[in-house]
């Protein structure tokens, strides 16, 4: 049994020195495994002169060989992620005030003609649309107690400063998620009529029609907009019916040669947040605002702060050797003086367009709804 305990020591030490593990780490894990042979020769640690007793059962064995060998880490779950910075277009803001933009919805009246010796009428040039939006902060913080963090063999905290970034990064996906599927955007469209929103399935032809859709845009006057349909956004469960129809030739659901249009026309970006069970499936079409200036949605960030920013609270306990002299800084796993806990911080900035009948469309000529409830 004594050889057992031996070789198992043996391997433990090279597992850490793999690991990278310090000189104390893998002197603490032979350490434990000196005080498992001590008990299992029936010996107390500090009471070698007393008389041997068993102190330790088969089961206990099993148990502590467990514990000490085999505690490891799985891999941790591999989340999806929402890439939907190519949809929106980035504001800044100065402050955490609401900042103001103004968007011109139509242009200046057409010429008519005068005739000999005529005065022209004059013209009129209407308002702009005024447009509000700004920022809010958005924090989560944690503490770890610094026996937690030293007694922590495993690593298993080793991934919270990632896991701080994925958290910031999953939160800001989601409020993005909302910005589309929430009742007011979804109710503006659907308000809107045919040209604006649908409850079909996604298909090529439903695809066609949302182009279709785009192509007749105007401005108040009545004046065509040069909009086109650029993104597909979908839920996860569409993701086979998005690739057939990007690279089928001819149009999927017909036994015809009819020739597949929209392969090719679109970019489609999966919302894995998305609501919905198959096979009423919703999805979005959207306008490129780079190419038209008609722009669906916006995402507003505070000058200064692009990005989630991790936060430590720093120690305010000082090393001394002396009650009146000076101190010396401890490291940062010391925490703080009353508790001894280590608090970590995420936080980051953003907002958006918010209209009690706009919902989050900065502007409904952008965009297109389907509930996918219609075969």
């Amino acid at each position: 049994m004594r050889r057992i305990i031996s070789a198992l020591s043996e391997i433990r030490a090279l597992q850490l020195q793999k690991k990278g593990a310090t000189n104390e780490r893998i002197a603490e894990a032979t350490s434990m495994f000196g005080a498992l042979d001590t008990q299992l020769n029936g010996l107390r640690l500090g009471e070698a002169d007393e008389k041997l007793e068993e102190v330790m059962m088969t089961a206990d064995f099993t148990y502590a060989i467990m514990e000490f060998v085999q505690r490891l880490m799985i891999p941790a779950y591999q989340t999806k992620t929402y890439n939907f910075e190519a949809m929106l277009k980035p504001e800044t803001t100065p402050n955490y005030l609401p900042v103001t933009r103004y968007q011109r919805r139509d242009d200046l009246d057409d010429m008519e003609f005068v005739s000999e010796k005529g005065e022209p009428r004059p013209g009129s040039v209407s308002d702009p649309v005024k447009k509000q939006f700004r920022v809010y902060k958005w924090e989560k913080q944690f503490d770890f107690s610094m026996e937690v963090l030293v007694n922590d063999d495993l690593g298993y905290f080793d991934d919270v400063v990632p896991a701080m970034g994925r958290s910031a990064r999953r939160t800001l996906e989601k409020f993005v998620s909302r910005m589309f599927w929430n009742a007011v955007t979804v109710g503006r469209l659907t308000g809107l009529g045919a040209l604006y929103s649908t409850t079909g399935r996604l298909t090529t032809a439903r695809i066609s029609t949302a182009r279709m859709a785009f192509s007749q845009r105007v401005d108040l006057d009545g004046n065509p907009l040069v909009v086109g349909l650029r993104y597909i956004v979908h839920h996860p469960g569409l993701a086979d019916t998005v690739a057939t129809i990007q690279n089928s030739t001819l149009v999927p659901e017909l036994a015809t040669n009819a020739s597949n249009v929209v392969r090719g026309t679109f970019t489609p970006i999966e919302d894995p947040y998305t609501p919905g069970v198959a096979p009423n499936l919703p999805w979005y079409a959207l306008a490129d605002y780079r190419a038209s200036g008609v722009v669906p949605f916006i995402l507003a960030r505070r000058q200064g702060a692009p990005a989630p920013m991790l936060l430590r609270k720093k120690s305010d306990i000082e090393s001394v050797t002396s009650l009146l002299g000076g101190g010396g800084a401890v490291p940062p796993i010391m925490g703080d003086f009353a508790t001894g806990n280590v608090v970590v911080k995420v936080t980051d900035e953003w907002g958006t367009y918010i209209d009690a009948q706009e919902g989050n469309l900065f502007d409904f000529n952008g965009a297109y709804y389907s509930s996918g409830t219609a075969p």
